[in-house]
């Protein structure tokens, strides 16, 4: 509808607060619910985590069957089919919402929304070990990556509140493209250089160097903040260091051949962090800092520093391999490569 799109809130930064990208998540959804009312949804038995629920929405129940608001309880493949089943009988625009970690309970039902061109809206919270002292059996680690592997899917992670809004912007206009979005518990800094434009081309660059970097850290969601320090450091340390955010693999590989080679050249030493499995991260990266094993209980930041994830971890494994490859010769180009067109 006219309008839905501009009333997706941008962040100011020094006016408005730093809040998780659940809570932007929110606002995303209190902004689109009164100018869509085919803007139906819900979540499973987790509302108040998930942040789902519209300002004066109305449940739909036997006496309210207006109500747009769907209390699905504890059951997210039922939740995931009965949305699948609303957008397949027409004139809805449905969206639900679950823990990431429980992504697994619904893959099936979110697959076929996948295969049958359905832009369903996911609604995943909870997104990585940084939720803190619900520890491993709720910190997803493997999850990130079974999402980016369903054909026809976009799988957003984002920053921050303007890269949050860039999601559902994306989301909204994909009408035959799903988009699960992954935002986090605890609360996150706002990027200085992000804007909904940037963030809507899947990746960019979020900080720059005067000249050529001698490094790259790529990554996502809390990730980028971290990354962003360990670049402050390192440029101290005479280590030009580029920052990318990249919110959405799927939709900056359709991004064209010149603008992805501008964000990522390639032939620059490069190092990707993302508190998730490693896989997939090769054909951006040189190296990874990823996940490898189920999390730990306890303080978000504590545990985001037990494995690795903290600004000087980041800065002391992009020193090594911009020395790595000053030994060894200059970092293999990854762009160098044919890329042929699947069937």
């Amino acid at each position: 509808p006219e309008g839905v799109i501009e009333a997706l809130p941008t962040f100011v930064i020094g006016q408005d607060k730093d809040m998780a990208t659940r809570k932007f998540s929110e606002k995303c959804i209190n902004a689109i619910a009164p100018l869509m009312p085919e803007f139906v949804g819900g979540s499973a038995d987790l509302t108040p985590s998930n942040n789902t629920r519209p300002k004066d929405a109305i449940d739909f129940q036997k006496d309210t069957p207006h109500g747009r608001y769907i209390r699905f309880g504890v059951r997210e493949h039922g939740m995931v089919a009965v949305s699948v089943g609303l957008f397949a009988y027409g004139g809805m625009r449905p969206y639900c919402a679950t823990f990431l970690t429980f992504f697994g309970y619904c893959a099936g039902a979110i697959r076929v929304s996948a295969l049958s061109k359905m832009g369903l809206i996911y609604v995943f919270t909870h997104d990585s070990i940084g939720l803190g002292e619900d520890g491993p059996t709720h910190q997803p680690i493997e999850t990130l990556e079974s999402l980016r592997c369903l054909p026809n899917l976009h799988t957003w992670r984002p920053a921050d509140s303007n890269e949050m809004s860039a999601a559902y912007k994306s989301a909204l206009q994909h009408v035959h493209t799903p988009s699960a979005i992954c935002c986090s518990r605890s609360d996150l800094k706002a990027l200085f250089g992000s804007s909904i434009e940037k963030a809507g081309h899947g990746a960019y660059i979020v900080l720059d160097t005067a000249d050529a970097p001698d490094l790259i850290l790529v990554s996502t969601g809390s990730e980028v903040s971290f990354c962003i320090s360990a670049a402050e450091d390192l440029t101290k340390q005479g280590i030009s260091t580029r920052v990318v955010s990249m919110p959405c693999q799927e939709v900056f590989l359709e991004q064209s051949e010149e603008y992805q080679a501008e964000v990522l050249p390639g032939d620059i030493p490069t190092l990707s962090v993302e508190a998730s499995s490693v896989n997939g991260w090769h054909r951006f990266s040189h190296a990874q800092i990823a996940m490898g094993r189920y999390g730990a209980s306890g303080p978000g930041d504590k545990v985001f520093e037990y494995f690795g994830f903290s600004p000087q971890n980041i800065a002391a494994k992009g020193k090594a391999l911009v020395e790595f490859y000053q030994t060894k010769g200059p970092a293999p180009p990854l762009r160098h490569r044919p890329i042929f067109e699947f069937a």
